[in-house]
């Protein structure tokens, strides 16, 4: 058995152990594709700033520590400007918890939204047939490596450049649309170019929503309980928000992961004080009890029902609690 087989196992039977890979086909995917062929070279954070490790270093050693890299439930730097994460490659564990929330079915025809290595649309691929496959970023440097990586690995998905916000109308409709970039609203042209009941699934103020699909211009869902930090959509959209002050609050909720979500979402709406009182009052609650509704031009997160008492507009937020 190669090395890098052996590797792949074992990384399958790690993510498998968490509780994702249910489905055979997504396993079989897991399996066959090798991660290491889309990651040619990858940074490790090390003092002072980031070292650089690749399949063709003439030390082997240093070979040998890339490709079990390459095959750890983690996720890898893999372009760097000006000293700051312009790509990545996702951790395989979450990427499989993504995949398997899209409900993926024999036939589906999935966009997706951020190419960055090629190894997710690979997997999409081997699962659903690479006709079914459509992958975008905004940087032409990206795109032409994805496709480099997908061609060694045998694959011939539809690999496009351009602004990831406004889909790839050209291959519409779609039945799946997966963003691996996090977004700060729902951008109009995805549901615009899904099919009724299509599935839309994005990391939004450091969650995963998942949106039903409900007719022209209008989808609705929840979050899944799994946190999800990805870097942001490059393109058209919102430009970068600050940081909201927030001293004054207890240290244990500021640092509590759940209330850095409820910041996220509710910024531009509610100041943290008041999202503070709220996260107290609703018993700290988790992300499955807030959603999200597109309806035409407007939309608005929730908790616990789009109608309720607690609402707020996506658009035009003016601070983000960072942390990322």
């Amino acid at each position: 058995m190669s090395a890098d087989l052996a590797l792949r196992r074992d990384l399958v039977r790690r993510i498998a152990a968490g509780g994702a890979l249910a489905d055979p086909a997504l396993r079989a995917a897991f399996e066959d594709v090798p991660r290491h062929l889309f990651v040619p070279y990858y940074y490790e954070a090390a003092p002072g700033g980031h070292v650089r490790l690749w399949g063709e270093d003439p030390d082997q050693g240093r070979r040998e520590r890339w490709l079990t890299g390459a095959y750890a439930d983690a996720p890898l730097g893999t372009r760097m400007r000006d000293g700051d994460l312009v790509s990545s490659s996702s951790q395989p564990s979450l990427m499989a918890r993504m995949l398997e929330a899209l409900d993926l079915r024999d036939g589906d025809r999935v966009l997706e939204i951020g190419a960055g290595t090629g190894y997710n649309a690979a997997l999409l691929c081997h699962r659903l047939g690479e006709a079914n496959v459509t992958t975008v970023d905004l940087d032409p440097e990206i795109t032409e490596s994805a496709r480099t990586h997908l061609e060694a690995a045998g694959y011939h998905p539809a690999v496009m450049t351009g602004d990831g916000a406004r889909g790839v109308p050209a291959r519409a409709p779609f039945d799946k649309v997966v963003a691996t970039c996090t977004v700060d609203s729902v951008p109009e042209d995805w549901p615009a170019q899904c099919g009724t009941g299509a599935l839309i699934l994005a990391p939004l103020a450091t969650g995963l929503i998942r949106l039903r699909v409900a007719g022209p211009g209008r989808a609705e869902g929840r979050f899944l309980h799994t946190p999800a930090y990805f870097v942001p959509l490059r393109g058209t959209g919102s430009p970068p928000r600050g940081t909201p002050y927030t001293g004054g609050l207890p240290r244990e909720s500021v640092t509590n992961e759940l209330f850095r979500f409820l910041l996220e979402l509710t910024a531009g709406s509610l100041d943290p004080y008041e999202a503070h009182a709220l996260w107290r009052r609703e018993q700290r609650p988790p992300r499955e009890r807030f959603g999200v509704t597109v309806d035409g031009g407007a939309q608005w997160a929730w908790l616990d029902d789009p109608q309720g008492p607690y609402t707020w507009p996506l658009r035009d937020r003016p601070f983000s609690p960072g942390g990322r």
